[in-house]
């Protein structure tokens, strides 16, 4: 087996050396462009603020409309109707 990648790339090691060469300049040319650009891109102004702690938690709602709405009391923790139904079935003599 050879030491040269040329193989692969069917270029010859020179070639390969000037191709790598090529895309260190180019890689260079794009970064003295990418810095330049953020160079004059103009600095925030306003930091954006914090987000708002929420004021009501979603426990105080469900107290609250359950003093509001008693017959909705536990309304949250109801099964479905047909869940119900299958668990009064197991439990009927």
């Amino acid at each position: 087996m050879t030491n040269y990648p040329f193989v692969l790339f069917n270029k010859s090691p020179l070639q390969l050396r000037l191709l790598g060469a090529r895309g260190g300049r180019t890689f260079g040319r794009n970064q003295r462009v990418r810095r330049a650009r953020i160079a004059l891109m103009p600095a925030p102004t306003e930091v954006a603020p914090f987000c708002v702690a929420p004021e009501q938690t979603a426990a105080e709602a469900i107290m609250l409309l359950d003093a509001q709405f008693p017959w909705l009391l536990c309304a949250e923790k109801r099964l479905s109707w047909k869940r119900q139904n299958s668990l009064r079935q197991h439990t009927e003599p």
